[in-house]
């Protein structure tokens, strides 16, 4: 059976994508855009898995930017769906927050 992960990918790989209006605003505030996030999602990696989301399932994925550094990632599906694999946001992770792999959470 196919994993969230693989699904993700795997509809981001056949172009099937919808980028939310948030997942264009927050990551330009990072000086990242929609297109660079959507490019390095092959890559990703699954940190945290949100499978019972009110709007669907979704994930905190680990991806990198153009220049290599990581940067966090929210893809999901909308309830009901099966497609597309839907861009939610996308951010750079605070190191104050995260562990020095931006992994794992820190306790607060």
């Amino acid at each position: 059976m196919e994993s969230f992960s693989e699904k993700i990918k795997r509809l981001i790989a056949s172009r099937k994508v919808r980028i939310s209006e948030h997942g264009y605003d927050e990551p330009e505030e990072d000086g990242l855009s929609a297109r660079a996030v959507v490019s390095g999602a092959a890559d990703a990696i699954l940190i945290e898995d949100y499978p019972n989301f009110a709007k669907g399932a979704c994930g905190l994925f680990l991806q990198k930017d153009l220049l290599g550094e990581f940067i966090h990632v929210v893809w999901g599906i909308s309830k009901g769906h099966d497609e597309p694999a839907v861009l939610v946001t996308a951010y750079r992770p605070d190191p104050r927050k995260w562990d020095q792999t931006f992994r794992r959470r820190l306790k607060q």
